[in-house]
């Protein structure tokens, strides 16, 4: 649960975040009212396929059609390493803000080796899960508390939320991608397989889970988009080379700036974590020894450390693009699942897949389906 919560709250979450809402106001509360019902119809039904069959998603696919699931994990590494690079260079960004003036390619460098040790010491799973929950718990208590110092306009911010003054499709889109696209679909369920938890007996258990780390992935979004709106909307003006940690300055000053350092590198590393271990569920089995899965994630984030310090790609433009990219993707996916839960219960095992359930999910799929095509000329502008 809090794998796909962390995961999906990384470093582009934060400056998508930031810069739609000084784009949009109080209107981005409907952008994110939408994109949370639409994650909850998504992985209402990712995590009860997967979860019920006790298969993972390239497992699923390859079962439906030969070779579909290999398909699938291309694009989902490929976009994982994208989101990887920008997770990367987040968690230098964030080192840089807590100690003022470090070079944010130490930081990122540092950051990725203690990743690395994670995954090499021998209780991996089991410190993994405790990391992520402590540091998610940490993100949303310490923005909270911004929130509450920046006291945004909360009745604009209500009435926005179901008549926006302006809709922008391709912030919702991205939105969507940024929190279940590409691998960020993926990353609770396969850690949910991994741990057991799995068969027809578990369904109920499952769904519960899924909606779960979608509110925790909302509420961090809600209090993020509060605290950076009560800054906005006070009339200061956002440094566009890093909005966010301006915003964070305006709302408490050199001590903000602390505050956003920690949370955005805590977003960062817990988004290289998942990134990389969900990424790599992609490229083996479940019959691949563990020893093997946390050898290829750790080449996995050495490459793209690698990539980062090459490449030193603008931050804000690459995580906003991975985001939108990840969106663009998710519909291939999702078919999967939506064709196992209609047509394939014996992959289910029997289990009587819930009508009103697929319902939602062809519903979201379409969603899905149109944003992304609406999405592709923003998308080329936005990189370009």
């Amino acid at each position: 649960m809090f794998l796909m919560a962390t995961s999906a709250i990384g470093p582009g979450f934060i400056t998508q975040t930031t810069a739609f809402t000084a784009r949009l106001g109080a209107a981005f509360a409907f952008a994110i009212l939408v994109s949370i019902l639409v994650d909850i119809a998504i992985q209402q039904n990712v995590w009860r396929v997967l979860g019920v069959s006790g298969l993972r998603a390239n497992e699923l696919g390859n079962a439906t059609a030969k070779g579909l699931g290999w398909v699938l994990s291309v694009l989902v590494v490929v976009g994982g390493m994208v989101f990887n690079i920008g997770n990367i260079s987040g968690t230098g960004l964030g080192v840089q803000a807590m100690l003022g003036g470090l070079d944010p390619r130490i930081g990122a460098t540092v950051s990725a080796v203690l990743a690395i040790v994670l995954f090499m010491m021998k209780s991996a799973g089991p410190m993994l899960d405790r990391i992520v929950v402590f540091l998610g718990i940490v993100m949303i208590v310490m923005t909270a508390w911004i929130a509450i110092t920046t006291a945004p306009p909360v009745g604009e911010v209500l009435i926005n939320s179901v008549a926006p003054s302006q809709i922008d499709v391709l912030v919702i889109t991205t939105l969507i991608g940024g929190t279940v696209g590409g691998y960020i679909t993926y990353a609770g369920a396969h850690r949910l397989i991994d741990s057991g938890t799995t068969g027809p007996s578990n369904a109920l258990a499952i769904g519960r889970s899924s909606i779960t780390g979608i509110i925790v992935t909302g509420v961090m979004r809600v209090v993020l988009f509060l605290a950076i709106f009560g800054v906005v909307a006070s009339g200061a003006q956002l440094d566009p080379k890093n909005p966010a940690a301006s915003a964070f300055q305006h709302a408490a000053g050199d001590f903000g700036q602390v505050v956003f350092g920690v949370i955005f590198w805590a977003a960062a590393i817990t988004s290289v974590i998942g990134a990389s271990y969900t990424s790599v569920t992609f490229l083996t089995t479940q019959r691949t020894p563990e020893r093997t899965r946390n050898l290829l994630v750790v080449a996995f984030i050495a490459l793209g450390t690698i990539l980062y310090l090459v490449l030193g790609q603008a931050p804000v433009q690459l995580l906003i693009f991975a985001g939108a990219f990840n969106g663009l993707i998710l519909p291939i996916g999702f078919t999967v699942i939506l064709w196992v839960a209609w047509r394939r219960r014996d992959l289910l095992q029997g289990y009587v897949y819930p009508k009103w359930l697929l319902v939602v999910g062809v519903i979201a799929w379409l969603l899905t389906l149109w944003l992304g095509i609406q999405s592709l000329s923003g998308l080329a502008g936005l990189w370009s």
